[in-house]
């Protein structure tokens, strides 16, 4: 039997809904749903995560793994400390991404874009707040503690999450699994917990889900750049040879970020609103 990557077993620890970093206290939409009507059993529950893992399940996956490619490279090359000269005696300008923070702002900027309901975007970084916090105790990294200065008010949850990953040893394509699994199992939890629905029919309603979980998955992956390389990697060496190998062209950090997948989904923009001011309420969001 081969060795399975250390990857797999961080998976399913980001994936557990036990992870203390608050996941639990989000219903994805799905508390506002059931207020208005739109859930009411498990067909309508089945077609709502559907949808939802269609349009911001993929998001999140694509930026997850996004994320985690990033930090994989940053990681790899890291850039030189901000105002420090290089190995070739050039300091870094001020305007450039060889300030280490620089491509997360300019990742969780691509989050925030694709955010479109304010009350969704602070669910989103009280998330990955708090995901962050509780992965850099888990799994210490620079990478986390860089992406934690890059954005002090709280990263994307994705961004956190793809950077979570990857220091826990996973790879791209399973940090877009984790985001994808998550934006379906919290809503259908909720709904559990809301309608009082039998767990075993919900856990087959996310069964059912699988061959969709894996599509996202590999539809977030291909939608990223071959390669990612650190600006100001010298186009000799080691770093250049290891990126350009196989007639693959050495690319610019986040220059494909801007085509990652944008699938709006106007109904959980405004489920995301409505909740954020209904005085009854189970869950944050």
């Amino acid at each position: 039997m081969r060795d399975r990557p250390s990857g797999d077993a961080a998976l399913l620890l980001l994936a557990d809904s036990r992870l203390p970093a608050g996941g639990h206290a989000h219903s994805g939409g799905a508390e506002e749903a059931v207020r208005l009507g739109t859930i009411t059993g498990p067909e309508d529950l089945a077609r709502f995560l559907r949808g939802r893992l269609a349009t911001a399940g993929l998001v999140t996956a694509a930026l997850a793994a996004a994320a985690c490619e990033l930090a994989a490279a940053t990681a790899d090359h890291p850039a030189e400390p901000y105002g420090q000269a290089d190995g070739d005696g050039n300091t870094p300008d001020a305007g450039t991404d060889a300030d280490p923070a620089r491509p997360w702002r300019r990742l969780d900027a691509e989050a925030d874009a694709r955010t479109a309901s304010p009350a969704q975007r602070e669910a989103s970084r009280v998330q990955g707040r708090l995901l962050i916090r509780t992965a850099r105790r888990i799994w210490p990294s620079a990478v986390l503690d860089t992406l934690a200065k890059a954005v002090p008010e709280g990263a994307h949850h994705p961004i956190a999450l793809g950077a979570a990953a990857a220091s826990a040893g996973c790879d791209p394509y399973q940090a877009a699994m984790a985001a994808a699994y998550n934006s379906v199992t919290g809503p259908a939890t909720a709904a559990v917990r809301l309608l009082g629905l039998d767990p075993v029919t919900v856990h087959r309603l996310l069964a059912d889900l699988a061959p969709a979980l894996n599509d996202a998955a590999h539809a977030a992956c291909a939608s990223l750049i071959d390669d990612v390389v650190p600006d100001g990697a010298p186009q000799n060496g080691p770093a250049h040879n290891a990126a350009t190998q196989n007639g693959a062209a050495a690319k610019t950090r986040g220059s494909g970020w801007p085509a990652l997948p944008g699938h709006t989904a106007p109904a959980l923009d405004l489920l995301a609103e409505g909740h954020l001011n209904n005085p009854m309420k189970l869950f944050v969001s």
